[in-house]
């Protein structure tokens, strides 16, 4: 069950790095400096075929919880944002039921960093970064999305799938 869920989640990773806004840096390749900062930071990672850094942490109570660091940096104004995302629920069908969506939403006023959007029909908690920012606050921003990413799963589904 998980490695057809891990498909289907780098599969829409894959379609969201070609939509939406330029990017900065080729979407095909690793940023080298992410891996810098996640060797600095001892994480053990993967790089998927879109160049983005794919690592699984432990989590309590024996879960597991997966996180991309995406390497495209993406550009507004004078900012440059790059986005960690790990997917907390993936729906039966395309549209999330009404009470799931609604519960991303609130979960998403509460979260101190980062917020939850669709991406086909998985949803992705997506903390979004500094793409120059420091050892620490990447490692920051990939504690906050797997720990709210896993707290929904667990909540909605009471499963370990993600």
């Amino acid at each position: 069950m998980k490695r057809t869920l891990l498909s289907a989640l780098l599969i829409a990773l894959a379609a969201a790095g070609t939509a939406g806004a330029a990017t900065t840096t080729d979407s095909t390749k690793a940023d080298k400096a992410v891996a810098r900062h996640l060797e600095k930071l001892g994480y053990t990672y993967e790089v998927d075929e879109d160049g983005d850094y794919q690592m699984v942490f432990d989590v309590e109570g024996d879960r597991t919880q997966i996180v991309y660091v995406r390497s495209s940096v993406e550009d507004f104004g004078t900012h440059n944002i790059r986005e960690i995302w790990s997917p907390g629920y993936t729906s039966q069908t395309k549209q999330f039921p009404v009470a799931v969506a609604n519960r991303l939403l609130e979960d998403s006023q509460d979260a101190k960093m980062g917020g939850w959007v669709k991406q086909e029909s998985t949803a992705m908690f997506v903390v979004k970064i500094d793409a120059d920012a420091t050892s620490d606050q990447l490692s920051d921003a990939i504690d906050a999305a797997i720990r709210t990413a896993d707290a929904m799963e667990l909540e909605l589904t009471k499963k370990d799938d993600l």
